[in-house]
């Protein structure tokens, strides 16, 4: 068994440890937003379900052809090496992100992730069949305790000590190890069934056949833990930043959940765990049904981290109890993926095409109280009452978390990059009539109505803010200006006849938006290009811009696009500006002190810097905002508007940079 169970625990550990680490590669191709990490985990879904079809259908083959078959993939994989992904794949600033994305994993991973995902159940089932009185089952615990110890380890230990490209590397040596370590179990497995009389005197009677109503159950229930855990996932990262913690949290106690329930009956109280999941599936709801406002970060993430835990548990401690006999082994860990395929295709796919908000959490919780009832129906009169009401109650709250999500909106739609709505409020009559663009929960950019009031800054580019500042004190003739972040447009209004503003943005419905529900956009007096696609990756194939003020203010929701905010983008940026132009970074964030990490980075590659803290005009809608203003002549910010405005140095604690190689939230947590 030792052998099996080695083989098993590194080809999990590999299994789960790629995963951030091929998602935080390709982060910077793709905008950096929570929806690449969703569409990594469709990826990594859909192969999984394709390693257990194989598994499923491989096992069925006399035992000297399947360890031929599978020897020979080993091999093909190896060639394959290095996972790191090639520049050539990089994409445009056109075309369908998901598919971008997953042509870049299929490429980069594909084959050796698709092996890696056959290794439980086809381990397991070789297990089984040379040792048929034995169950196989806390090997699948064994699997998912490796599984989690890779996601713990990632952001605690090879995050911050492992340079990114060098995880690739070592990733790609320690697989190299694992196809010898596989090969040898294949090769042993097949010696030991060089005859049929080997395994003879063991053979158990055959098993009844699985009725159609335990396989739907089966793929019921892993589909809903699998939605949850994304839409979970989904909810943070887009309001946070899309980064591992936040992505491997949530997987984390996924497998925790799933590992506890395989490993014995003794962790999952069943009575406790019926009535525990129904009161946190109508906890996790309550929020959808008003609007949030300021959030208490830890305990939100607290909150929703052990909702999800504690509905895990129910899903795969139901799953545990309907455990198969081992001859349907490979059939249950199928449904098992179909399941979590199902989940993945939902969030990643039919959602966004679906559905112009984020309603997949408030579905995926309904959708949990309606399996719960179908479950446990008619095992007891309590139980019934008690998840019926729990499941009228979630089918409300879809209508309720519609209603609220549409109030006060004149416009909403959604696509791979989030969730924009349009919101009017005010009125007219006394000029307070307002446009505001809202993405996820974050105001995003707003424009009085009133010919009066349309042409005024509002927002976080007042007057007196970094980026009005900025843009007022290096005004001249023929003046060239970039922006990376559309948002509603507001920037452009300081533009002036003759001037040359560039925008990148990532986000054709944001362009959209702008176009159709404000005018900034249209009546900017400067001449206004677009260009479409990652700004990073824009600037990288653009010769010098000469821009005499750069504007860095790319945010989704209130998350941030890492790879805008490294060494590496810095630099770029100083490629593009004058000898005396300044690069403005927009800092404001409820829950990051993002300022340290530009100060570091900006003495680091020597360029001078102001921070520039403005307050709120709430009669003029204009919010308290932190810019970070930075240029190559430090004699540019000596001047009597720089130095009046200028804010204060905090007291900084040394740290690292963050670079393309190395990035962490925990450094900057308010």
């Amino acid at each position: 068994m030792l052998l099996y169970a080695i083989t098993i625990f590194v080809g999990a550990f590999l299994l789960f440890q790629v995963q951030p680490i091929i998602a935080k590669m390709i982060l910077p191709w793709f905008g950096g937003n929570a929806m690449v990490w969703t569409s990594c985990m469709l990826f990594f879904q859909s192969i999984l379900l394709a390693g257990y079809a194989y598994s499923h259908r491989i096992v069925s083959m006399p035992v000297a052809r399947q360890t031929r078959i599978h020897l020979s993939l080993l091999g093909i994989s190896i060639l394959t090496l290095p996972i790191i992904p090639r520049d050539i794949l990089k994409p445009g600033g056109e075309g369908n992100p998901l598919l971008g994305i997953l042509l870049v994993l299929t490429l980069s991973v594909g084959l050796p992730y698709f092996l890696l995902s056959t290794t439980g159940p086809l381990m397991q089932a070789w297990y089984s069949a040379r040792f048929p009185k034995k169950l196989p089952y806390r090997l699948f615990a064994l699997s998912n305790f490796a599984s989690l110890l890779a996601l713990i380890a990632y952001p605690i230990v090879v995050e911050p000590r492992i340079p990114l490209h060098l995880q690739g590397i070592g990733w790609s040596v320690l697989y190299g190890l694992f196809a010898i370590l596989c090969g040898t179990t294949a090769w042993i497995t097949r010696k030991s069934f060089i005859t049929p009389s080997a395994v003879s005197e063991e053979i158990l009677e055959e098993p009844a056949p699985l009725p159609l109503r335990e396989k739907i159950t089966w793929v019921a229930l892993a589909a809903c833990a699998s939605i949850l855990l994304l839409a979970v996932t989904n909810h943070l990262s887009q309001n946070v930043a899309a980064i591992p913690f936040l992505w491997v949290l949530p997987l984390s106690l996924y497998l925790l959940s799933f590992m506890a329930t395989f490993d014995s009956s003794l962790w999952y109280n069943r009575r406790m765990f019926i009535v525990m999941t129904a009161a946190t599936l109508c906890f996790m709801a309550y929020p959808l049904w008003q609007e949030q406002g300021d959030l208490n970060l830890p305990a939100y993430i607290l909150a929703y981290s052990a909702g999800l835990f504690i509905c895990c548990m129910f899903c795969h401690g139901e799953l545990a109890r309907r455990k198969p006999h081992p001859k349907h082994l490979t059939a249950f860990y199928l449904m098992i993926s179909i399941g979590g395929a199902i989940g993945g295709l939902f969030v990643s796919v039919l959602s966004p095409m679906l559905f112009n908000y984020h309603y997949e959490l408030s579905i995926g919780l309904a959708l949990m109280g309606v399996v719960g009832f179908w479950v446990l129906y008619g095992e007891f009169f309590i139980f019934d009452v008690l998840w019926s009401g729990v499941a009228i109650f979630l089918l409300v709250t879809i209508v309720q978390d519609v209603k609220i999500s549409h109030y006060d909106n004149i416009e909403m739609t959604r696509n791979f990059y989030g969730t924009l709505r349009v919101r009017q409020s005010g009125t007219d009559i006394d000029g307070t009539k307002l446009r505001t663009m809202v993405n996820g929960t974050i105001n995003h950019g707003a424009q009085f109505v009133t010919d009066q009031k349309r042409r005024i800054p509002t927002t976080y580019y007042a007057n007196h803010s970094g980026a009005g500042l900025a843009l007022s004190e290096r005004h001249r003739p023929g003046m060239r200006v970039g922006i990376i972040g559309l948002g509603v447009g507001t920037l452009l209004t300081y533009g002036r006849q003759g001037e040359h503003y560039k925008v990148y943005e990532i986000n054709p419905e944001v362009v959209e938006l702008a176009r159709r529900q404000f005018s900034y956009l249209k009546n900017s007096e400067a001449e206004v290009e677009i260009v479409m696609g990652d700004a990073r990756l824009s600037l990288e194939r653009e010769q010098p811009n000469q821009f005499d003020v750069l504007l860095v203010d790319a945010f989704s929701s209130d998350a941030i696009p890492v790879h805008l905010l490294t060494k590496e983008a810095l630099q770029l940026y100083r490629e593009h500006i004058r000898p005396d132009g300044i690069i403005a970074i927009h800092v404001s964030n409820k829950y990051l002190n993002l300022y340290p990490i530009v100060h570091r980075i900006a003495d680091w590659i020597c360029l001078s810097e102001i921070l520039v803290q403005n307050n709120a005009v709430d009669d003029l809608e204009q919010f308290s905002s932190d810019w970070v203003l930075l240029s190559p002549d430090p004699k540019v910010f000596d001047t009597p508007s720089f130095r009046t405005a200028q804010s204060g140095h905090e007291e900084l604690k040394p740290g690292p940079l963050w670079t393309d190689d190395y990035s962490n939230v925990f450094d900057v947590l308010k």
